[in-house]
Parts: C-alpha cells; sequence; structure tokens
C-alpha cells in the first residue's frame, strides 16, 4: 500500500498513526502542493491523505483510512467515539493552534514545497484560508498566551498514560502542529503526550523543522 500525503497536513499524520499503530507496513508518497491533477486523477478532486490499496484502488478521507487498515487483519483497535471533552476542546481551540501553525507550514522545510511554484501556490490559499501571514506571526505571543491557559483544561487527560484511542487520532494531530512553533512554551505532560503518542504510532514531530 502507498499513502499520499503532504508532510504538513494534520489530516496526513491522522492517516499516517494507525499504520504505525498496527505495523503494517507501507510506501510513503508526498504530493506537490500545488499538483491538483494527480489527486483528481486518483479520488476525481485534490486533496490529501490518499491510500493507494494493494489492488491499486484509491481511497481519500483520513478517518476512512484509519478504519480500513485498522480492520485489515479482523482485530480492530480505534473504536468507539471520541471523548467529548476532547472534541470540545479541538473545536475551540484548532483555530488558535493554526493560526500559529499555517504561517510557519509555508515557510518550513517540506518535501511538498520543495520548489518555488509548490511553496507559492500553498501560500496563497492559506492567505485566503487565514488572511495575512504576517499579521498572524507578529500575534503569536497572544495566541501562546491563550493556548497555553487552554491546555490546562486538558491536563488530565494528556498526563494520563492510556493505549492509544480514538480520541487521539483527533487529539495528536491538531497538538503535533504547535511543534513547528520554535520556542512554545510545553508543559511537562504536553511534551510527554507528544513523545508517547509520536513513538507509539511512528509518526514525526515537526521539532526539527520549528521557526
Amino acid at each position: 500500500m502507498k499513502l499520499y500525503v503532504y508532510e504538513h497536513c494534520p489530516f496526513c499524520i491522522r492517516a499516517r498513526m494507525i499504520f504505525g499503530i498496527k505495523k503494517v507496513p507501507f510506501e510513503l508518497g508526498v504530493i506537490m502542493e500545488g499538483d491538483v491533477e494527480t489527486p483528481t486523477r486518483m479520488v476525481g478532486r485534490k486533496v490529501v491523505p490518499i491510500l493507494q490499496k494493494e489492488e491499486g484502488v484509491y481511497m481519500p478521507e483520513s478517518m476512512d483510512i484509519v478504519h480500513y487498515v485498522d480492520e485489515l487483519n479482523g482485530a480492530p483497535v480505534i473504536k468507539g467515539e471520541c471523548d467529548p471533552l476532547i472534541e470540545a476542546w479541538c473545536k475551540e481551540n484548532t483555530r488558535t493552534v493554526f493560526n500559529l501553525a499555517i504561517p510557519r507550514f509555508t515557510r518550513a522545510d517540506f518535501k511538498e514545497l520543495s520548489t518555488p511554484a509548490a511553496r507559492e501556490a500553498y501560500t496563497q490559499r492559506e492567505i485566503k484560508a487565514f488572511g495575512d501571514l504576517e499579521a498572524l506571526m507578529a500575534n503569536s505571543q497572544a495566541f501562546i498566551d491563550t493556548l497555553v491557559d487552554e491546555l490546562a483544561k486538558i491536563e488530565p487527560y494528556l498526563r494520563a498514560r492510556h493505549p492509544i484511542s480514538i480520541t487521539d487520532f483527533y487529539l495528536f494531530p491538531v497538538l503535533n502542529s504547535l511543534t513547528i512553533v520554535k520556542g512554545f512554551p510545553y508543559p511537562d505532560y504536553l511534551s510527554d503526550y507528544l513523545d508517547h503518542v509520536a513513538t507509539s504510532c511512528k509518526v514525526p514531530l515537526f521539532t526539527d523543522k520549528a521557526l
């Protein structure tokens, strides 16, 4: 199987997590930003992640990919529903996380941004979605202060040592985006959580690319 992604994309991180948890071998492919033709040929629209199954059929949508891979051996482990508290937290705070992460993603060293044209295509896409990226960068400290307060609300969950669950497939990709922020004041419980899930799922943090 081959999974096509953007390296920076939280939904793609989500899809990658299940391969690590289930120890399923796969090939990782990167689609360039601005490349509309490739994903459209595969699934009819510009979207990632995309899974190419063994039989050559393509599947989009991150959670569909998660459940498909989870069920391959007939013993799925990602069951149930996301913890309502964590689901609500993500809905309330994802935009703030992205206000920090997106301007940095546009500048960071990702394979999908390895040409000037691809980086410009991505930057313009995010300007349309988030507005003035320079202004967001300039306001970083306010976003950081907000998130430090908000993270305290889910400290008990982050401190708990539990098997990876469906809740982590929603929470970890959001929190992982914070690792692109150089100097973010990680509480110990956040650092431990990020390291635990990244190691368990064999997915990368962005600390080596932080800006």
